[in-house]
């Protein structure tokens, strides 16, 4: 999970506790103590966490549930920074120095794929993954094989100045992607400088306005993957963004993350941001009265736009010596009273029968638009395209300053194509 996702849990965390109140019954943790030794008297088990994935409430409880349910065994739980963790994971993933860790979800197929994660696929069920959503467990699954659980995931909404609307006439959330740009004018017309501030490298909601469509950023043709740019879908999408775009005075050659938008949205003149619920600003910026959400519209009322999913998984090291500690551990992990916890935090758990309770007003937008959401392609290769420069954010960036879209696509494929031909 990229690292503007993961506060998301940080900011949430003070919820959480309330959460653990209405917590579902002991009998969705682990289970069946016939199937363990009488004491795990000696053994630890080493988790590691990112920092700001998993809420202090979060570690207290499974801790406290695991140390119960396996006698004389310890959970030593470690909070790792996200700079620099890929070779940090690499290198204990080879000596066996974790045993369960979380991994963000277009990491996961690289691990998999050098094999330094545990398959789990006979393991499933037991932990629940008959109920898990298709779409974000998606990312856990490497050649037909579950080398990780989906843990919770975070999507894009429209952010909106209920007050800057109000001054323009507009009443009530959009519907559609007509009824948007129809408010949209109307603030324009109001005399908001920024009706939307959308920057022209966002490729987070070009993505998802893609993959509502059934498109793909990148496609699998024979035995390699290749950019799709070209596609009719992916043009569509992109028509779609460079609308959005230009009722926003952002930087065309700029992403979300510079300047950050969320410090601009509260300066007054932003009517609405495509972000996620950390970036909404603080009540010492805006009151949180006038702060708006919706999921971004699609075509048809019935239907939101598209999202990116962000997230993380978890997943036992391939080379860790307490693997039955280690899955007994991702079935109190992920069991609907620790993911109900996620969910109340205003984030999306695995289960859609759990998004109910998400009760904040950011997860009421975000959620109804999850479902209709996807991640990058699940494929090692993946990582050498988000490399900096990143060939998506260059094509939206040329293709949005006059650029031919046709020539520009051809161009971009063929050097995500290269990319994805790259080894890892």
């Amino acid at each position: 999970m990229k690292r503007q996702l993961i506060a998301a849990v940080g900011v949430a965390a003070m919820v959480v506790g309330v959460a653990a109140c209405s917590s579902s019954k002991s009998s969705d943790t682990a289970s069946s103590s016939s199937s363990k030794p009488a004491n795990y008297n000696g053994k630890t088990l080493t988790a590691w966490f990112m920092d700001g994935s998993a809420p202090q409430a979060w570690q207290d409880g499974v801790k406290a549930d695991f140390e119960s349910q396996f006698p004389g065994a310890k959970l030593n739980i470690q909070i790792q920074k996200w700079d620099g963790i890929g070779q940090k994971i690499t290198t204990a993933l080879s000596e066996g120095s974790v045993d369960v860790l979380e991994v963000g979800n277009t990491q996961t197929a690289g691990y998999a794929a050098t094999g330094g994660l545990l398959d789990i696929t006979k393991d499933k069920a037991d932990l629940g993954g008959s109920d898990w959503a298709s779409n974000l467990n998606a990312s856990s699954v490497l050649d037909g094989k579950q080398y990780a659980a989906p843990w919770y995931f975070a999507n894009r909404v429209v952010i909106y100045n209920k007050g800057l609307w109000t001054k323009a006439g507009i009443s009530g959330a959009p519907k559609t992607l007509d009824e948007f740009y129809q408010d949209l004018d109307k603030l324009k017309a109001a005399g908001v400088g920024n009706p939307i501030y959308l920057p022209g490298q966002e490729w987070y909601t070009y993505f998802g306005l893609l993959a509502g469509t059934g498109g793909q950023i990148a496609k699998q043709s024979g035995s390699s993957w290749v950019g799709n740019l070209e596609s009719p879908e992916a043009k569509a999408a992109f028509q779609t963004y460079q609308k959005l775009q230009s009722y926003s005075a952002a930087p065309k050659d700029k992403d979300e993350a510079t300047p950050q938008q969320m410090t601009i949205f509260p300066k007054g003149d932003v009517g609405a941001m495509i972000g996620l619920g950390w970036e909404a600003p603080a009540p010492k910026d805006m009151p949180a009265d006038n702060v708006g959400y919706f999921p971004l519209p699609g075509l048809t009322a019935d239907k939101p736009s598209g999202v990116f999913l962000g997230g993380s998984n978890l997943a036992v090291a391939q080379a860790s010596k307490n693997q039955d500690l280690a899955k007994g551990f991702l079935k109190i992990a992920l069991s609907d009273k620790y993911e109900g916890m996620m969910a109340a935090a205003g984030l999306v758990p695995n289960k859609t029968s759990l998004n109910a309770l998400a009760t904040s007003d950011y997860a009421k937008a975000a959620i109804p638009a999850s479902t209709n959401g996807a991640t990058t392609p699940n494929i090692p290769a993946w990582a050498n395209v988000e490399n900096t420069p990143n060939p998506i954010k260059d094509f939206m960036a040329a293709a949005l300053q006059g650029g031919d879209y046709d020539s520009l696509a051809k161009k971009y494929d063929d050097e995500i194509t290269k990319r994805l031909a790259q080894k890892n």
